[in-house]
């Protein structure tokens, strides 16, 4: 997997994390997220899903009411939203190969309702899917790629092309690790409390 501190911590851009890789490259570290993820919840049990875990820091300004903005995210709220925004990386990231011409900041996402996921079972199957869907837009890029195709994040962001606009897919994957693992840590404990109770 990639080390993202040095972009996090602006000691290097990403595109220059980014330079050398190549699809195969991209397939790699899809494989490895995804299975890093599903490590993350090996030992996860159904009950973990919709467990409410402490998270004094929930903040998301994106929510669609306000009353989510500090809602503490279940389990399955954080799969489905990540895997939701590197699917778009990877659709974005496909386009751009192709060389489309894209304009400035488009959205192509879609997420499953989270409320609707209360199954590990389901956790599972949406990472599972989100693999296959993420390869198969790998398998769009013609053979000679539009790899100087770039368009713009956002009016101060810089302009990205096509590996570096599916690794930040990866990269957002990347940042939600620490919160998947707390919130299985947080919902195994609870679930222990349960049997000894």
């Amino acid at each position: 997997m990639l080390d993202f501190t040095p972009v996090r911590e602006k000691t290097l851009a990403m595109s220059e994390l980014v330079k050398d890789l190549t699809r195969e490259d991209l397939r790699r570290l899809t494989n490895a997220m995804v299975d890093r993820q599903l490590g993350l919840i090996a030992e996860s049990a159904d009950f973990d899903v919709t467990f409410v875990p402490s998270d004094p820091n929930a903040r998301d300004d994106a929510a669609a009411t306000a009353e989510e903005v500090n809602l503490a995210w279940t389990l399955g709220h954080v799969i489905v939203h990540a895997t939701a925004s590197s699917e778009e990386a990877a659709f974005l990231a496909q386009m751009l190969a192709c060389g489309v011409s894209l304009p400035g900041k488009i959205r192509l996402r879609s997420e499953t309702d989270w409320e609707l996921v209360t199954t590990i079972a389901q956790c599972r199957a949406r990472l599972e899917e989100s693999r296959r869907m993420r390869l198969a837009t790998l398998d769009v890029w013609p053979d000679k790629p539009y790899l100087r195709n770039t368009y713009f994040l956002g009016e101060s962001a810089p302009a990205v092309g096509a590996v570096e606009r599916f690794v930040r897919g990866l990269s957002h994957d990347d940042s939600h690790l620490g919160q998947i693992a707390d919130i299985a840590r947080q919902a195994r404990a609870a679930r222990a409390q349960l049997v000894i109770g």
